[in-house]
């Protein structure tokens, strides 16, 4: 008797991974932006609120990491190829 193979939902669809991804994200940056926008409001201290002061704190770490991580994959990226270029600059482009 023969299983049947289901594609797997996230590796074999990587539209589907990056968009999950980029919602977590998206939540997040809220997340941290609502805590900053109550706690200068006043409406609670960040001593009192603890818990939700760490996790907020390793959320923004985990953000500036990705950013940093991802301005240099930018970076690399934009390195072009050189026989590219030669071929762009002898058309005139």
């Amino acid at each position: 008797m023969s299983a049947v193979h289901l594609p797997h939902p996230l590796r074999d669809h990587p539209a589907a991974t990056r968009a999950a991804i980029d919602a977590f994200w998206v939540l997040a940056i809220g997340v941290i932006a609502a805590y900053a926008f109550f706690a200068a409001l006043g409406a609670f201290a960040p001593g009192d609120a603890l818990p939700l002061t760490i996790v907020v704190g390793i959320l923004l770490v985990l953000f500036c990491v990705r950013a940093w991580t991802g301005r240099r994959r930018a970076a690399a990226r934009e390195e072009k190829d050189p026989r590219l270029v030669h071929a762009r600059e002898r058309r005139g482009f």
